[in-house]
């Protein structure tokens, strides 16, 4: 089942599939993969995004339910299979149902050299986003994958672990007559965390080494709003200010809105 090596990485001689995870069991925010934001659901924007960047052979999602499969098909987007129940619960690893669904592809002699992870909580990922990333992982030689990260807006060199009644600090490096605790901001080395917006990688990795990432992992920083992700209440209130507010706009979606039931 394993892809043929790709080792000239370049879009004309690569085939790379959009994988976007959308199973129905949200708790915090319950089905906010199909929520209506400005008059769409929330997942038509990433649909939008993938099939408007031009770099995917296909583009599927991956859920665990009918209604959600009937409106990624309402958005141009394949949903050749259902994601088995035991694969989307809330604490599932990401590993467990991209194998699933290329193992399943590879089946049906639908193979693919690299993968994307487009999750549908980051709605201002534009199609110019993903071009970038692909781009730059595409140009680069030795890397197993691309992760999206940002600058952190909170640095874990102030942060600290709580054991009982004593804390101790997350990171305790730094010379001991200067604590990076008690150092000010521009003196921290400059950490960056990763962003849920998006995720290419070569699918050698699930295959040999049943991981999404592998062993060489490169960054994409992205920026402004590319990277917000949708977690709660508060960010989709967020969400829903910024496009109000027009801070930031949303992938253009060419389909008529799906009338939610």
């Amino acid at each position: 089942m394993i892809p043929r090596n790709c080792k000239e990485m370049t879009i004309q001689d690569c085939s790379i599939v959009a994988l976007i995870p959308a199973r129905a069991g949200s708790k915090r925010v319950p089905d906010k993969n199909i929520r209506p934001l400005a008059n769409h659901p929330l997942m038509a924007y990433t649909i939008a995004a993938a099939i408007d960047s031009g770099i995917f052979s296909d583009v599927i999602v991956s859920t665990d339910s009918e209604h959600y499969a009937e409106i990624a098909k309402h958005y141009g987007a394949q949903v050749p299979f259902l994601r088995p129940a035991a694969l989307a619960g809330d604490q599932s690893p990401d590993i467990e149902w991209v194998e699933f669904t290329l193992c399943r592809l590879a089946e049906a002699d639908r193979k693919y050299d690299c993968f994307s992870i487009l999750r549908p909580t980051s709605p201002f990922r534009l199609p110019a986003t993903i071009q970038r990333a692909w781009q730059a992982f595409s140009s680069q030689q030795g890397v197993d994958s691309l992760r999206a990260v940002e600058k952190c807006t909170q640095h874990p060199a102030k942060m600290w672990v709580i054991r009982g009644n004593r804390m101790m600090p997350l990171l305790p490096l730094g010379p001991a007559e200067q604590p990076w605790h008690s150092s000010q901001y521009p003196s921290l080395p400059e950490i960056y965390v990763q962003n849920a917006s998006l995720e290419i990688a070569k699918s050698r990795v699930v295959f040999e080494d049943r991981t999404i990432a592998g062993n060489v992992v490169m960054p994409f920083l992205t920026t402004d709003y590319e990277g917000f992700d949708v977690n709660n209440e508060y960010d989709w209130q967020l969400a829903e200010h910024t496009v109000q507010e027009g801070d930031a706009r949303l992938p253009r979606v060419s389909q008529s809105a799906y009338t939610l039931a």
